[in-house]
């Protein structure tokens, strides 16, 4: 390292130092001061622009600022350090620098994150879940998680996604979150596991933020994970809540809940219960007997869209709508531009939705897989619409998919896993003509812009 990295090195471990003393006052100055100073520590000017957009926030009163400042003071002291040290800092500042040096130096840019799914055993069979549908017997080896994880930092991606099956049936889940502890992970979860005893571990450890799955309330909740379900959410909504470890949501609307699901009144509860983050997902048919009446139909995705929207601007919550929020990530994220999926098996998925692969990561290093044919053909074709309000290769523009698993010859991770491509082809190209009546409208009054506007942001 020369004279001039050794400086640049120095002075941002200072401003980081300057941070992390910021931390134990949350006025709004010192707060914004934080934010300057991240704006600092990375190069990528998309990050800065972030910052400076965040800032802005804060000095305006927007409700986005309102829930930062409620998380900051609403999380135990370690479990605020290390969200602001893992997350904001290692994965979103520092680690972007690392990940453009592959860009210039490889041709390609890591993701922000992967999925893994240390297990697809399940203490639940949930209608429509796809994990039941893999084989259960198989969980990913810790040795084989511990390397991905190592091998991700090294590719400076610090945020870590884990999925399954039921990530808290690992008795060593601990022991990975421990030993990465500069890291930042995001357990999708049931609930029914944590106790008081997993609710400590959680908060001791700091860099773990669970998202909890619901349906709706108690009845909705039941109908599908089963009897007893909901009140053993509740149960670990108050553990987390007093423990002050910030957790989330994670809702799946089908076209019977999603009315009630991004109600007002729902929403207002799950707040009142402590969630600070809800992420909705769109039913689509995989997993245990797919269905396409269970899809929302066009009109109510649509719905949810602007539903959305209007909550972001008057709730102090993190929403994330997995779907309708294209426009915000530039279409679809899969394939490695963004995101993709280590299944049990070792088996490297585009997309947790997306059940084909062709390579494994018991075989092959997490560099490898990224530089891979089937990942760089994906990533070419992206976005596979002018209209990023329809990002997706499975329920958008599903003649992608049937399109890149031909060419790479990429076969299904699970049984049934060929129906999307198959049996359903024809009514998904139906749905995306439908939903296209309700997206073009709204992308050429809402997102598009004119000539005039392109050239002046150019």
């Amino acid at each position: 390292m020369g004279f001039m990295e050794k400086a640049i090195s120095f002075s941002k471990e200072k401003m980081i130092t300057e941070i992390m003393s910021l931390l134990p006052n949350f006025s709004t100055k010192n707060v914004i001061r934080m934010i300057t100073l991240g704006e600092k520590i990375t190069n990528d000017p998309e990050y800065k622009q972030s910052a400076v957009n965040l800032r802005k926030m804060f000095e305006e009163g927007h409700t986005s600022a309102i829930l930062i400042k409620e998380i900051l003071n609403d999380m135990s002291p370690n479990c605020r350090n290390k969200l602001i040290k893992n997350l904001f800092i290692n994965a979103f500042l520092t680690g972007i620098d690392k990940r453009k040096t592959f860009l210039e130096t490889e041709g390609f840019q890591p993701p922000q994150f992967i999925v893994i799914s240390p297990t697809m055993r399940c203490n639940l069979r949930c209608t429509g879940c796809y994990a039941s549908e893999y084989e259960l017997k198989e969980d990913l080896p810790f040795e084989i998680i511990d390397r991905v994880l190592t091998e991700c930092k090294e590719l400076g991606m610090y945020l870590n996604v884990m999925s399954g099956g039921e990530v808290f049936l690992r008795d060593d889940i601990f022991d990975i979150w421990e030993k990465h502890s500069d890291m930042y992970f995001h357990p999708y979860t049931n609930g029914t596991l944590i106790n008081e005893k997993v609710a400590d571990r959680l908060e001791k450890l700091g860099n773990v933020i669970p998202l909890i799955s619901l349906e709706g309330f108690q009845d909705d909740t039941d109908a599908r994970r089963g009897k007893g379900t909901y009140d053993k959410v509740m149960r670990a909504m108050d553990l987390l809540r007093e423990r002050r470890v910030i957790f989330g949501a994670s809702l799946t609307e089908t076209r019977h809940n999603i009315e009630r699901i991004a109600s007002c009144e729902f929403v207002d509860w799950l707040l009142e219960k402590g969630v600070r983050v809800i992420w909705y997902f769109q039913y689509i048919p995989i997993g245990r007997k797919p269905s396409m009446d269970l899809m929302p139909s066009p009109q109510q995705r649509d719905w949810l869209r602007q539903r959305v929207e209007e909550l972001r601007n008057s709730r102090p919550v993190f929403i994330g709508d997995f779907w309708n929020d294209g426009p915000y990530v530039h279409g679809c994220i899969a394939g490695g531009r963004e995101y993709l999926h280590v299944t049990a098996t070792g088996d490297v998925e585009p997309c947790v939705f997306c059940h084909f692969a062709v390579d494994n990561i018991k075989e092959k290093s997490l560099r490898e897989i990224l530089k891979s044919p089937f990942m760089r053909g994906i990533r070419a074709r992206q976005p596979y619409r002018e209209n990023l309000l329809t990002p997706c290769m499975i329920i958008d523009q599903p003649g992608v998919l049937r399109e890149v698993v031909k060419e790479f010859d990429a076969h299904p991770t699970c049984e049934g896993a060929e129906e999307v491509i198959s049996s359903f082809a024809g009514d998904l190209d139906r749905y995306a003509a439908e939903y296209r009546e309700y997206a073009d409208p709204a992308w050429d009054k809402e997102w598009k812009k004119s000539d005039s506007e392109e050239k002046r942001a150019v």
